[in-house]
């Protein structure tokens, strides 16, 4: 299949799931609360196929991606004849709750995909977690009195750690202000370090970097490593002048790099060649601005399965995870530390929709659980014409104690509608030109 077709597909997939999905919680809100829904169609566009069911049209459109519900009664600009089954006749409380209900199941369904992955398939692990913790490389920024390359940690405050696993367990329980007492084999002896945590500290700095050879496996288009020529199998094999032994040593560099330009020495095909590249400033995969430059490691994982009872608690934690770094990237995008241009639109969920399903069913699924929880929260913003527009307008009148007018419900919407469509056109302006810069 080639990459064309996999992106077609599997974005057209994702994206007709997810929002048919959300279009689907509408209309089980709306058929609980006596609201008759005259359209329930998979697509949009013209009618190909369907059957009527009582009052509702299950129909199939032209337009496969997605779909919507029509509700008798919801457009305030249409002729109402009253009736207790018209959307508008309805209580706010149930107006609400049918607004609330298409984002509510897409945050339901990033739950139920992870706990469905952690259950049937296991945790995503790098097989090094499996490994004996042997320290590598240290951080820059590593404690002065703490672990050094060659040391293999035997204990993390009192216990017991076989292997990298067991060291990243005990670093998820240390906070500021504690002092991580680490016994290492150094030079064949046993010796105990005592190490302070700072609000600076992460496991990193603290336990040093396991070994991960640094063989890129993906290039992103438009980045500075695409920019520069990089490409997948590449191994970095030095950074301004220092030998990286490990990825996690050349993440590091890049990180700290504070924008200034790095030059690599770089293994292709047996050959060594320098490369120049300057780090952007972008959100990673946590929601955080750090400057990297756009490639992913080769790594060998694994998957350990868990329990039901544990994989619904991970699944959780994931969850409430991706929440708060949808909320970190909003926060950044108000305050401008993240720009409109870092966002991705259908184009480029698409293409990221087609690189996962390249890689396996796992990697889509993860992918279509994240994209769901961003369309679910993203609906839920108090902006005209999405679900949280609607709840907003509600919570207007109930405190006015009165509907609004039309008039002013139609300016609401234009300007939600304007809004939307602008920022909607950028950002596949966007997603175009990072495809265009990835084939110069």
């Amino acid at each position: 299949m080639t990459d064309t077709l996999r992106i077609l597909i599997a974005g057209g997939v994702v994206l007709g799931i997810l929002v048919l999905l959300h279009e689907w919680g509408h209309f089980i809100a709306a058929k609980w609360c006596g609201v008759r829904v005259d359209v329930f169609s998979i697509g949009f566009g013209t009618r190909i196929w369907g059957v009527k069911r009582g009052d509702t049209d299950y129909r199939v459109s032209v337009l496969p991606l997605g779909g919507y519900v029509r509700m008798a009664g919801d457009n305030p600009v249409e002729e109402r004849t009253g009736a207790p089954y018209e959307f508008l006749s309805r209580p706010r409380w149930q107006r609400c709750l049918i607004a609330v209900a298409g984002p509510v199941m897409n945050i339901l369904l990033t739950y139920v995909l992870f706990m469905g992955v952690f259950w049937l398939w296991g945790m995503p692990t790098p097989s090094y977690f499996r490994e004996a913790p042997e320290v590598i490389a240290v951080p820059h920024d590593a404690s002065a009195n703490g672990v050094i390359p060659g040391d293999r940690i035997l204990q993390v405050n009192g216990k017991s750690t076989p292997t990298w696993s067991a060291v990243s367990r005990q670093a998820e329980i240390v906070k500021p202000g504690d002092t991580v007492t680490i016994v290492v084999l150094r030079q064949g002896a046993q010796q105990t370090l005592q190490v302070p945590v700072t609000q600076q500290s992460s496991g990193d700095t603290l336990f040093g970097f396991p070994e991960l050879r640094a063989v890129l496996d993906e290039v992103a288009p438009a980045t500075p490593a695409d920019r520069a020529g990089l490409q997948a199998g590449d191994v970095i094999a030095s950074i301004d002048g220092h030998a990286v032994v490990t990825w996690l040593q050349f993440v590091d560099a890049v990180h700290s790099s504070d924008g200034r330009e790095i030059h690599l020495t770089v293994q292709r095909n047996g050959r060594d060649f320098p490369v120049a590249l300057t780090p952007a400033h972008a959100i990673d995969a946590d929601g955080k601005m750090v400057w990297q430059v756009g490639v992913s490691v080769v790594t060998r994982d694994y998957y350990e399965r868990e329990s039901f009872v544990a994989s619904a608690k991970s699944s959780f934690d994931s969850t409430i995870n991706g929440v708060r770094q949808i909320g970190t990237v909003l926060g950044g995008l108000a305050s401008g530390r993240v720009s409109v241009r870092d966002l991705q639109g259908v184009i480029g969920i698409a293409r990221e929709s087609g690189r996962a399903a390249k890689r396996g069913p796992v990697d889509l699924i993860f992918l279509t659980a994240v994209i769901s929880l961003n369309l679910g929260l993203l609906n839920l913003l108090p902006i005209p014409i999405l679900d949280g527009g609607h709840v907003l307008m509600l919570a207007i009148e109930g405190a006015m104690r009165r509907d609004l007018s039309v008039a002013f419900k139609e300016r609401f919407v234009q300007v939600g509608l304007v809004f939307l469509l602008g920022l909607f056109a950028f950002v596949m302006y966007s997603d175009i030109m990072r495809i265009i810069q990835g084939h110069h």
